[in-house]
């Protein structure tokens, strides 16, 4: 995670958009025209808005070009009598059609810049956290081509079998692991080839790190002293246990969905794509969706679907989008003068994210990040990613980590480790200060549920983002475990020649009471808001879209990104999203689902022990 140049600034105009201006003169000028009397401006100006209606309409419109969004627009074009229009509130992800010159976010090792930056990104705050001393907690999320996949860390990660066979006992039927992981590898071109769980045809590419770092081979050395498996593939037969990351980096570059589905769709005649579009309510007649409302150069205008509306704005935006156009808790919207659509208590509930900590220690060799991150070799590095697409800027430098159970009895991995051979602050916005390396690590199924509400009727407030953070016993004690099974791996013989004192919690963090106390004071969010809009069955007061991803109690309108996940899978988000909208797109198609059985999943040969 390098902090390597200044950011540069850029406009993107719109890709391709059906124009109406003409019309709208035309309409403009006959009411000025002497002779031209009232009725027949109102049959002139009526002839308009139908012509005007007309000219902005597709089968589909998508709200979000992130990293569900573009999936959906690339697979829904695949069928030329579709068109499409996909709008997105934030910029394009390249300038002058160039990804060099949009550098911060192409290059893998600049990703702290994308977080620190409010000209990609939502730059979302929560509610001050009580069970965390109080602590207001920073959430960037994705606004520019890509989404979030233009933003993270780049890490692919499924989750694990049993994510998906407990969505189908909560109520997504069609959803358990048989029938996801085709969509898993539908998506994906993994570069160690095709086998029974990775894909090697599909527009996502995945890849290993090249750095060979030692403190990775330390880690992952040291995690074996410790008694824990090495897995050749996280997201394969086995998850359990230790090994190298799969990351969505491509010759060098991030490979976002803007890169993967986005840009090889652009061309179609039948997609067109707007950005800088703030999607502001959608439009019904009773409860049919019809179409959108958004703004974008500061004017308000229209878009129509003739099939569908299909909302990917993420797990705030979905939900915030919901609500400001009427569906949601009839009382909470009431009290903002919202006119119900549809009352659906479900949306903005649920909430569900992964917060970790940092724990950090000294090293003794000069073999960190630490000299990489002074201005001179920053801009050496830069220079040589900028020519060639390689060097210490072509990673994320995330390349080792792991899954373990914190205790016996856990069926599969509830805590996940991501390895750095550096130190972080302050998500990135501050400097690292000395040679040092880290793991990032924390529970990945916790029992505390948020929620958001809107603050007002405005598109362009944040919502009140309640996460809700540490607030069942279980959570606290699961974050003691992480620091202290971290503690157990960084004291292991491979670390001997690197190992100076523990930076954080720090040596004098010893008790339960003072683990807590850290906890609270560092743990942070890994950027895995979810679940507000969740799957399930019509029986169920709380779910909001059915397995079909049709929002329940309307018509034509369904929303498909993080937020309709019933529960959190373990481990990152970014490639659960896009599995979920490449088999969104199947059913959106009306075609059957890809079902792969009696695919063999890693189960511990005892569940008496923790490892």
């Amino acid at each position: 995670m390098l902090y390597l140049m200044k950011p540069l600034k850029c406009c993107s105009p719109v890709n391709r958009m059906y124009k109406v201006t003409g019309t709208l003169f035309k309409a403009h000028a006959l009411k000025n025209i002497p002779g031209i009397n009232e009725q027949q401006f109102k049959i002139s100006n009526t002839s308009f808005h139908l012509s005007s209606e007309k000219a902005n309409s597709y089968s589909y419109v998508i709200v979000g070009a992130g990293s569900a969004g573009c999936v959906l627009a690339n697979r829904l074009t695949e069928d030329p009598l579709s068109t499409v229009l996909l709008l997105e509130a934030g910029p394009k992800d390249t300038l002058l059609g160039s990804k060099r010159l949009m550098w911060k976010i192409h290059m893998p090792a600049a990703l702290t810049y994308n977080l620190c930056d409010e000209k990609y990104n939502w730059y979302y705050h929560t509610t001050s956290q009580k069970h965390m001393d109080n602590r207001i907690m920073y959430w960037p999320r994705g606004r520019v081509w890509g989404g979030s996949s233009s933003l993270n860390a780049m890490v692919y990660i499924r989750g694990h079998a049993e994510d998906y066979n407990r969505w189908s006992r909560e109520g997504a039927v069609g959803w358990d692991y048989e029938h996801c992981l085709p969509y898993f590898k539908k998506a994906q071109s993994h570069e160690l080839g095709p086998d029974k769980y990775r894909g090697g045809n599909g527009p996502l590419y995945v890849s290993r790190g090249k750095t060979n770092h030692p403190l990775h081979h330390a880690f992952l050395e040291a995690t074996q002293q410790a008694g824990y498996p090495f897995t050749d593939d996280m997201n394969g037969y086995q998850q359990e246990g230790f090994g190298w990351m799969d990351m969505t980096v491509h010759h060098g570059q991030r490979w976002s969905t803007a890169s993967a589905y986005l840009r090889p769709a652009i061309s179609r005649p039948n997609l067109s794509v707007a950005e800088k579009a703030l999607v502001t309510k959608i439009l019904f007649q009773g409860t049919k969706s019809i179409g959108v409302e958004y703004v974008r150069n500061g004017q308000k205008k229209k878009a129509f679907a003739s099939k569908e509306v299909i909302l990917s704005g993420g797990a705030i935006n979905s939900p915030q989008l919901l609500m400001l156009s009427g569906i949601g808790n009839a009382d909470d919207l009431k009290k903002l003068g919202i006119p119900v659509v549809c009352h659906l208590p479900g949306v903005g509930q649920n909430l569900q994210d992964h917060l970790e900590v940092y724990v950090q220690q000294k090293c003794t060799k000069p073999v960190t990040l630490y000299n990489a991150q002074k201005p001179v070799n920053m801009v050496r590095i830069g220079l040589e990613w900028l020519w060639k697409f390689t060097g210490e800027g072509a990673t994320a430098h995330l390349e080792s980590g792991g899954f373990i159970r914190s205790e016996p009895g856990v069926p599969h991995p509830d805590i996940q480790f991501h390895f750095l051979p550096s130190q972080v602050i302050d998500h990135g916005r501050v400097a690292s200060t000395m040679e040092a390396y880290q793991v990032h690590v924390g529970p990945m199924r916790s029992t505390s549920v948020g929620w958001l509400k809107l603050k007002s009727t405005d598109p362009n407030d944040h919502p009140i983002i309640e996460p809700n953070y540490l607030s069942t016993e279980r959570d606290i004690w699961e974050f003691r475990q992480c620091v202290k099974l971290t503690r157990e791996i960084f004291a292991q013989k491979a670390f001997e020649k690197f190992r100076g004192p523990e930076i954080q919690p720090g040596n004098h963090v010893q008790s339960d009471k003072e683990i807590d106390a850290f906890i609270r004071q560092k743990a942070d969010s890994a950027y895995h808001p979810s679940c507000t809009c969740k799957m399930g069955q019509l029986s169920d007061s709380t779910a909001v879209v059915d397995p079909q991803t049709k929002v329940i109690g309307v018509e034509n309108l369904r929303v498909v990104d993080a937020s309709i996940m019933p529960s959190v899978v373990s481990g990152n988000l970014n490639a659960p999203t896009i599995m979920i909208a490449e088999k969104a797109a199947d059913i959106i198609k009306g075609l059957p689902s890809l079902q792969e059985k009696n695919v063999p999943v890693y189960k511990p040969k005892t569940l008496e022990t923790q490892r």
